[in-house]
């Protein structure tokens, strides 16, 4: 063992120790990311070369400083994306929510899809759909300009439109002509506030994780702007809570002209997404 792969396993006992949730990855994340090497090349590193900053990174994770922020960097499913202070970290389980509405636009047989993603944030959903469906139109909005900052970077040279605005009047332009609505919206109830990870509590935007009482009120608005902006057949996926399975759905009702409402798991078999289909005429 290298002197490099002795000090990530003293580090991973640090960061275990700390609570931190992926100890062993976050200290091989951030040796890679201080060494300038991936993660499967740690062993090369010389011992003359190991770089004593790498124990400056720790003292940040073991904080609690989300390792996306340390790094500058974080990955969703084939992007590299740039965060850091002011905008959401793009989480592994909304992966599962992109490749469900992957599945959707492509059975829908639509030459070019046309696709909303409201509350934006880093760009992940968007910048996804727009590499993975390839002649797909995508716009999307995002509200805090402290995000943009971020998102702009993230978007520029793709095919994302992005606007500053609220999801809940977003892109009257596209009234009754969108395939696909998609959302990441704030869902935490302002009463489960401690109960949050510090990760998250402490360095997302607040913008981006509470959203009433109940954690749902940018939710309903957004099935109001969803179905404004949706053609006949089109449909909405939003994720929500584990928590919130089954409370969802029920926004969608047969009455404000919704149809096939339903909930779907993440990898780990917990309601992660509501789905929803604009009834037809």
């Amino acid at each position: 063992m290298n002197l490099l792969l002795a000090e990530v396993a003293q580090a991973t006992q640090r960061l275990a120790d700390a609570g931190v949730p992926s100890p062993r990855n976050d200290a091989e994340e951030l040796a890679a990311f201080v060494h300038g090497v991936k993660r499967g090349e740690l062993h090369s590193v010389k011992d003359a070369d190991f770089d004593a900053r790498y124990w400056e990174t720790i003292a940040r994770r073991e904080a609690r400083e989300p390792l996306q922020h340390i790094t500058g960097r974080a990955y969703f499913r084939y992007l590299e994306l740039q965060v850091g202070p002011g905008v959401f970290v793009p989480r592994p389980e909304t992966e599962s929510v992109v490749g469900w509405a992957i599945d959707a636009v492509r059975a829908m047989d639509v030459v070019e899809p046309l696709i909303v993603d409201l509350c934006t944030g880093s760009g992940a959903i968007a910048l996804a759909l727009a590499q993975e469906v390839p002649r797909s139109r995508v716009h999307a909005v995002e509200l805090s300009e402290d995000a943009l900052k971020w998102t702009r970077r993230n978007v520029e040279g793709s095919r994302v439109k992005l606007s500053q605005g609220d999801a809940r009047d977003a892109f009257p332009e596209l009234d009754g002509q969108v395939d696909l609505v998609i959302s990441n919206p704030p869902y935490i109830p302002l009463t489960e506030w401690e109960y949050v990870a510090p990760e998250a509590r402490d360095y997302d935007p607040d913008l981006a994780l509470f959203s009433g009482e109940d954690g749902l009120d940018l939710i309903r608005g957004i099935e109001r702007t969803a179905h404004r902006l949706l053609r006949p057949g089109g449909v909405v996926v939003i994720e929500h809570a584990d928590t919130q399975g089954g409370q969802v759905p029920w926004i969608f009702t047969e009455m404000r002209g919704w149809a096939d409402a339903a909930d779907h798991p993440d990898l780990n078999n917990r309601p992660r997404f509501a789905t929803a289909r604009k009834a037809m005429p």
